[in-house]
């Protein structure tokens, strides 16, 4: 996979922008608050139609403007793409090849990434929530229907928890309550089988690398949580069983969650475990060990998608070279170099180990524009 040109209007704080990228290694070196992220940034988004640092498309439009574009032209193993979305007040526009797709799921996964940004390194000790989100884009980049089916939960999610909040237990509707009931577990178990055959194949290249980095004196493992039941337990292997376990949790709870105004089960509930040689990294491990779990959950992400969808995804490194020591650092870029065309946002070439990097294209970026 190899993004051949990018071009930004109207985007952040870019006017007009148009970059031809190198098929390895692309460094963009600038001062902070330049543009750097920016265009790390505009390649996410057209991967997936949404930012990793904001929730509000408003903030993606330049200041003067009322719409932002982004275009790319992509190589894949199975002939050129080329991709646009507008992205307005009214909301989203995207093109493949120049036709324009009724939904934004049938434009998500035309082009695949992998970001790794220096908030990715908490990732081990964050919040359940950052890694609910990590499980649901990279998910959706390669499952796209996962995405139609976490959009419509989380509908059904919110219109539940605003009757929960606004009606008494003593007056609720059965009737209401078993409808919203069946769509959350349908959609639910839908997500948690997704989210568990996904980290059962992540877990497995994750294990392998950081084994690799650490010279084989740890063992990582990375264990799916769900909010109720076990993911290695028979009811995970069939959907019937799994939606009666939910519809049952569902009603078991009913009174403490009228108590609490909120539904206290389901797959936004759901988290991730680290372990290293069987001991919580969360709680127990050092920095490094965290760094290295991160960086081998990330490096994992690689090969899983090459493994998915047969070819590498775009690697897209935002300003993390800095923040890993030489040993890490080496080893992600022995990972990704002459196989995955790689992004780096870097203040200064410094921090960068450049007797690693062969012919990397070095672009300057100034107040919203590019040299070469």
């Amino acid at each position: 996979m190899h993004l051949k040109s990018l071009e930004l209007q109207g985007y952040r704080n870019y006017d007009s922008a148009s970059l031809s990228t190198g098929s390895g290694v692309n460094i963009f070196i600038g001062p902070n608050a330049q543009g750097k992220t920016n265009l790390l940034e505009a390649i996410h988004v057209l991967a997936l139609t949404k930012s990793h640092r904001t929730s509000k498309d408003r903030e993606l439009i330049g200041w003067n403007g009322d719409s932002a574009k982004i275009r790319g032209e992509l190589e894949r193993k199975y002939g050129n793409v080329s991709l646009e979305l507008q992205i307005s007040s009214q909301g989203k526009k995207a093109k493949v090849n120049g036709l324009e797709q009724r939904k934004l799921s049938g434009f998500v996964g035309a082009v695949n990434v992998v970001l790794f940004a220096p908030e990715d390194l908490d990732i081990v000790k964050g919040s359940p929530g950052v890694r609910r989100r990590f499980m649901d884009m990279e998910i959706g980049q390669v499952h796209p229907g996962y995405l139609h089916d976490l959009q419509q939960y989380q509908k059904v999610l919110q219109q539940r928890n605003n009757y929960l909040k606004s009606t008494d237990a003593s007056r609720a509707s059965p009737e209401l309550l078993d409808v919203w009931n069946e769509q959350l577990a349908t959609y639910g178990v839908k997500m948690m089988q997704k989210r568990k055959n996904f980290m059962y194949h992540l877990q497995r290249w994750a294990e392998k690398i950081h084994a690799g980095i650490t010279g084989g004196t740890e063992k990582l493992t990375v264990e799916y949580q769900p909010s109720f039941g076990s993911p290695n337990g028979d009811a995970f292997q069939d959907h019937s069983s799994l939606f009666g376990q939910f519809m049952l949790k569902l009603t078991q709870g009913k009174e403490q969650e009228f108590r609490r105004g909120a539904t206290l089960t389901g797959p936004h509930r759901d988290d991730l475990t680290f372990a290293i040689n069987g001991k919580d990294v969360q709680s127990f491990g050092s920095q490094g060990q965290q760094r290295t779990a991160a960086l081998s959950l990330k490096l994992a992400e690689l090969e899983l998608m090459h493994e998915e969808i047969g070819e590498y995804p775009l690697l897209l490194l935002d300003d993390v070279l800095s923040e890993l020591d030489q040993t890490r650092q080496t080893q992600l870029i022995e990972t990704f170099q002459s196989r995955v065309q790689t992004f780096i946002t870097t203040t200064g070439l410094e921090s960068v180990n450049m007797n690693r990097l062969k012919d990397a294209a070095v672009f300057h970026v100034r107040n919203g524009e590019l040299l070469k």
